[in-house]
């Protein structure tokens, strides 16, 4: 394991890899194979090495992060995986997680979000869509109002914290009216940080057999979700004006707020812990 590297204040750790899901436009599952976890212990001594070695931030990452530890002695979860590697090495300042699936969401992330102050409040969701038949042509196991209600829910609980989603455009059947519903969920939801993905068929894939749009449709509304994510990002960003955050400084004149909110810092530089 590399201990550190110069210049760098997060560090990435993988702790699941592959996915037990088969989303009909996804060909992971094909080349990566099925959920395979790290044992929770050896997840904390790398945590601990990495913050030991001078590392601020800590962010856990994986192909379906959320099924983490169903394959594993015991059934640990993601939000338990959390907690254990804040309690077990109190030298963590930031943990941070990558993209998850909300319908996974388990009580001890709920806890982490409501209580733990170096629980970083900002999720990047894996949302594909915003419309109910969209979402169960895709074979996604959650709906619109499931993403709606999860959103809410973590926002009473830290009000703070932003969201980032990935969602697709263009999707095999999308009609105008689908594609307005994507549209409005970001809306609805006030997702700073959106990803956008002009629907690609993939070879083999269950979504590459069904009534493909016109590549030029595609990429216009992929063009017009890309607009509106920028607009909300922009809101997002209004919204900090005025604010107090703690920023982590990274090699290259830039910071993150702990909501993942990038800010220009000229002058600044990171500071590290001997290791």
């Amino acid at each position: 394991m590399v201990k550190l590297i110069e210049g760098h204040v997060r560090a990435f750790i993988q702790v699941q890899n592959g996915c037990d899901h088969r989303c009909t436009f996804c060909i992971i599952p094909y080349g990566r194979g099925n959920s395979r976890s790290v044992p929770m212990g050896a997840v904390v001594d790398q945590a601990r090495k990495l913050a030991e070695s001078g590392y601020r931030e800590i962010v856990l990452t994986g192909v379906d992060a959320t099924s983490y530890g169903g394959d594993l002695p015991g059934t640990p979860t993601l939000g338990l995986l959390a907690k254990t590697l804040l309690k077990q090495v109190p030298d963590i300042l930031r943990l941070r997680l990558s993209s998850i699936d909300s319908i996974e969401a388990d009580s001890h992330l709920m806890d982490l979000i409501a209580d733990e102050p170096r629980f970083m409040p900002h999720l990047h969701l894996s949302l594909q869509h915003g419309d109910d038949m969209i979402l169960k042509r895709m074979k996604r196991r959650h709906s619109r109002a499931d993403a709606l209600a999860f959103i809410v829910d973590v926002r009473r609980l830290r009000l703070e914290t932003s969201f980032g989603a990935d969602m697709i455009a263009g999707f095999p059947t999308e009609t105008e009216e689908m594609f307005a519903n994507a549209m409005g969920l970001a809306e609805e939801a006030n997702i700073a940080h959106l990803h956008v993905f002009p629907y690609s068929p993939r070879e083999g894939t269950p979504a590459a057999r069904m009534p493909q749009l016109d590549r030029a449709l595609v990429k216009e509304r992929a063009a017009r979700l890309r607009t509106t994510g920028l607009q909300l990002h922009q809101a997002h960003l209004d919204s900090m004006i005025g604010t107090q955050q703690s920023l982590l400084v990274e090699n290259n004149g830039l910071a993150h707020t702990e909501n993942f909110t990038l800010v220009a810092v000229p002058g600044l530089t990171p500071r590290y812990r001997a290791g």
